[in-house]
């Protein structure tokens, strides 16, 4: 019964959001591959999509998007830790090959001190750094939206802008060497996760 009304409550927000379409329906990962397996990899439980602490891995879209609004809920525990792809292959480490947007509990006691700048939640990885200070407590759902529209990449987290870039600003050539997925048009959208339970829901695409 909680499920078919979870289902059904994921249906209606979709409706209530013209253009967007959800790419989990709630029952199962139809739709979705995974590369590099841990454990189990990614479950459904109850309406959620789960990376659980003994699994994961990278669940990439079947298909390919190149400008849109993805738009998504997912919630933390301890020191969490996933990604999300976007505009990636399957091959290769998205972090690099593609995009990862940070999905992170960086308040958690192991990661003080150790974190660089452009690796706080909601960060493009290792590129751009994401403002700080709008993060739910751990067990608490978050809202998050991904804007990709051509060179500009935009990050809202619980109805705060924290990464608003333009890719062409990005100048560094160490960098640019080191990601050359910055240069990508269109990939696959992932949940990049490994040993580190995080759950999502909600997830829906506007194609732009």
């Amino acid at each position: 019964m909680k499920f078919s009304l979870l289902l059904a409550l994921t249906l209606l927000a979709a409706a209530d959001e013209p253009g967007f379409v959800p790419i989990f329906n709630g029952k199962d990962l139809n739709g979705w591959t995974i590369r590099g397996q841990y454990g189990p990899g990614y479950v459904v439980e109850g309406g959620k999509i789960v990376c659980p602490a003994d699994g994961g891995g990278n669940l990439f879209t079947e298909k390919e998007y190149s400008n849109f609004i993805l738009r998504f809920e997912f919630r933390l525990q301890d020191a969490s830790n996933n990604w999300i792809g976007i505009r990636a292959p399957y091959e290769g480490d998205a972090a690099y090959s593609g995009m990862e947007i940070q999905i992170l509990d960086h308040d958690a006691a192991v990661y003080r001190g150790q974190l660089k700048p452009a690796q706080y939640h909601g960060s493009i990885y290792d590129v751009v750094p994401a403002k700080t200070g709008y993060l739910k407590k751990t067990g608490q759902w978050n809202q998050e939206e991904i804007v990709a529209a051509g060179r500009l990449i935009k990050v809202i987290l619980n109805g705060t802008v924290i990464v608003d870039a333009n890719l062409d600003d990005v100048k560094d050539p160490a960098v640019l060497k080191k990601h050359p997925g910055l240069a990508r048009t269109s990939g696959h959208i992932g949940l990049l996760g490994h040993h580190s339970r995080v759950e999502f829901r909600n997830l829906r695409v506007k194609e732009l």
